[in-house]
């Protein structure tokens, strides 16, 4: 499989402390994968790097063939990186089909337009005209989303997407991986949640403070192995 996304040697910091130490992780052309890890392990750092927002180093980060270490968040953008954040963060001022429209900003042409994400997320129809926030957590999500699909990214990142939400709408969410990897799209899924990560992922990884603990495919991998990897093994022993 083609890499599309590799990170090798990754380290990232805020100020002096240090928050990723040498993290190796790819992602292959049409494949979704998932990095799980318990608050603070450095999953949404790891994403900060990957868009810009957090500094790396010019070797450790290449997308498509090129080193995107030291580019700007809006030319990783523009170059095909999406990220669905933490928290959804969309502008209360909009309505939902403007801030929709904002994630077209970069000119990036594609399969996805209004059409095809109101395809996709059907409750969002009626709801168009009012404002963003005004909406349920799981349409919020729907339009988060939405909003980085209108970007026609190569690479979608989505993190913790299921945050808040009731297992009904998070299976709703889900449901709609498959159809964004059908119109051409890698996906990369930070989750907690260890069951989802696993039902929807051809490959996972697992973060624990900063240094990856665990590769492998959810066929492969054994719960004992990802609960010592996800908590540590001393951990395990002490609540044994």
């Amino acid at each position: 499989m083609t890499k599309l996304l590799e990170a090798k040697g990754l380290e990232a910091f805020y100020g002096d402390f240090q928050a990723l130490f040498g993290v190796d992780i790819s992602v292959g052309e049409g494949e979704a994968v998932a990095l799980i890890g318990a608050n603070g392990a450095g999953k949404s750092t790891f994403l900060k790097a990957l868009t810009g927002l957090v500094p790396s180093h010019v070797k450790a980060l290449s997308f498509n063939g090129e080193a995107i270490a030291g580019w700007r968040a809006d030319r990783i953008h523009r170059a095909g990186i999406a990220l669905v954040p933490e928290g959804r963060r969309l502008f209360p001022s909009l309505s939902v089909e403007e801030n929709l429209l904002i994630g077209a900003a970069g000119g990036r042409k594609g399969a996805w337009n209004l059409e095809a994400v109101y395809d996709l997320f059907p409750d969002l129809v009626e709801k168009r005209k009012n404002p963003g926030t005004a909406l349920s957590g799981g349409q919020q999500q729907m339009v988060a989303i939405g909003r980085a699909l209108m970007s026609n990214p190569v690479l979608l990142l989505c993190d913790e997407i299921s945050l808040g939400l009731s297992p009904k709408i998070i299976r709703d969410i889900y449901r709609a991986l498959p159809k964004i990897r059908a119109s051409g799209a890698s996906v990369l899924v930070v989750e907690q949640d260890v069951g989802q990560a696993l039902a929807v992922a051809d490959r996972v990884y697992c973060l624990m403070e900063g240094r990856v603990t665990l590769t492998g495919t959810p066929a492969s991998l054994t719960r004992k192995e990802i609960a010592a990897a996800y908590f540590g093994a001393s951990d395990l022993k002490e609540a044994s």
